[in-house]
């Protein structure tokens, strides 16, 4: 019987381990529940990839030309970093839009291995939610603006994936 609760408890605190941070996780499950379409970017400041998109000045452009988009930039695996400073370096942050949070966790070893439910396997990815719901996931590589504005564009038609028909 305690060998049986011994391992239960063990095998609990080791899913826990790759689990995001409640209070973040809570916080941009809030944010993608609201009216509307936000773009949620897992990113860390080490990552060159998640830096070359900021540095080229895509997320910029990006923020700027979709004002009632909201965009979370989540750093995950960057020990708690939340690069603000880079993100305002290349112009992105202070927008009205955009949200910067960090998840404390390792940036190696026990890394968190899902975000709002879904698998975080590769940095940077980028997921597009619309009133609370998954509607695309890129999830290997940075982002090519043209493609995730169509997406966004995609996810603010009338259609309505739930009931198949158009309002």
């Amino acid at each position: 019987m305690i060998r049986s609760c011994l391992l239960l408890l063990g095998i609990s605190l080791a899913s826990l381990a790759h689990a995001a941070d409640p209070t973040v996780e809570a916080r941009v499950s809030e944010l993608v529940k609201q009216p509307g379409v936000t773009v949620v970017h897992l990113w860390a400041t080490w990552c060159p990839n998640c830096y070359m998109e900021i540095k080229d000045g895509g997320w910029k452009k990006f923020v700027e030309a979709n004002p009632n988009t909201q965009i979370v930039f989540a750093s995950v695996w960057d020990d708690g970093k939340d690069g603000r400073q880079l993100l305002e370096k290349f112009g992105v942050g202070a927008q009205k839009n955009v949200t910067i949070v960090a998840d404390p966790g390792p940036r190696r070893g026990d890394k968190i291995t899902r975000f709002l439910d879904t698998p975080v396997t590769w940095l940077p990815s980028t997921w597009i939610f619309k009133n609370g719901k998954l509607y695309f996931a890129l999830n290997y590589g940075e982002i090519h603006f043209p493609i995730l504005q169509q997406l966004v564009d995609d996810s603010t038609t009338k259609w309505d994936r739930d009931s198949a028909i158009m309002k």
